[in-house]
């Protein structure tokens, strides 16, 4: 058997980006998130666009409404070989 070879990182995603990849991959309109979390559609777009920052608190309330652990969103770019032990 071969030897496990890691996937090539084609891009970086920002929070905004992780946000908005995961609403779409659920088939959700930012106006449909806005109603499952409370957050007004503008603030979304803000978000994704980059233009605001999500918060911690924001990240939990999308995170539910989008049934995905928070670090997902909060977190996009993490690998795990890149951190190390201070």
């Amino acid at each position: 058997m071969k030897e496990f070879v890691p996937a090539k990182k084609h891009m970086t995603l920002s929070v905004g980006d992780s946000v908005r990849i995961v609403r779409e991959l659920q088939e959700l309109s930012q106006n449909q998130l806005a109603e499952l979390t409370g957050i007004p559609q503008s603030t979304i777009s803000s978000i994704e666009s980059g233009r605001i920052n999500r918060g911690v608190e924001r990240a939990k309330i999308l995170a539910a409404a989008l049934k995905c652990h928070p670090a997902v969103l909060v977190f996009p770019d993490w690998q795990p070989d890149t951190i190390h032990a201070a």
